[in-house]
């Protein structure tokens, strides 16, 4: 009974837990020296061991008339394989213009969407840019939610710079 006791209690903080923590990622567009240059459309999600994937942002061209910007958010492709597809965009709160070249923050709350109700677990952030006329590229990061860690970051070669992801 006294070993039950300890797991209990921790159990019991894990929700309160999660509430409290968040989800900062730092995302970094290099700037390409080339002579056509477009944007990126870039996608953030979450992979867990097992479940589903929770889309955390969607950064293409939303102006484009006839929502033809829509056309070439296939071209993440392992995003779009992934949970892409089955999207209706723009989706609320995920979904944002592109970014231009340098480091952009994104912060998200542990009791809102879309982490509210995530699971304690191992998770994958991956984070995808394509570019017209240019390259594809995806970079993944492990970390585990909600308990805060140390920043962990990796780097892309081409169309993504410096991915940082910390749970604090």
């Amino acid at each position: 009974m006294r070993l039950v006791a300890p797991f209990v209690c921790a159990a019991a903080l894990l929700p309160a837990v999660a509430a409290a923590a968040t989800l900062t990622v730092d995302v970094e567009v290099p700037t390409l020296n080339v002579a056509e240059y477009h944007r990126p459309y870039v996608a953030l999600w979450l992979e867990p061991a097992a479940g589903e994937p929770v889309n955390l942002a969607v950064w293409y061209d939303l102006k484009l008339k006839d929502n033809e910007g829509e056309k070439w958010l296939k071209d993440m492709r392992l995003w779009w394989r992934k949970t892409g597809r089955t999207l209706t965009m723009p989706v609320d709160g995920v979904s944002g213009a592109t970014r231009v070249p340098g480091r952009h923050t994104v912060t998200f709350a542990g009791d809102q969407a879309p982490l509210a109700g995530l699971p304690a677990g191992d998770y994958t952030l991956h984070v995808e840019a394509a570019r017209e006329v240019g390259g594809r590229e995806v970079v993944s990061i492990p970390f585990t939610w909600p308990a805060p860690n140390s920043p962990a970051e990796a780097r892309g070669n081409s169309e993504l710079g410096r991915i940082r992801v910390a749970v604090e």
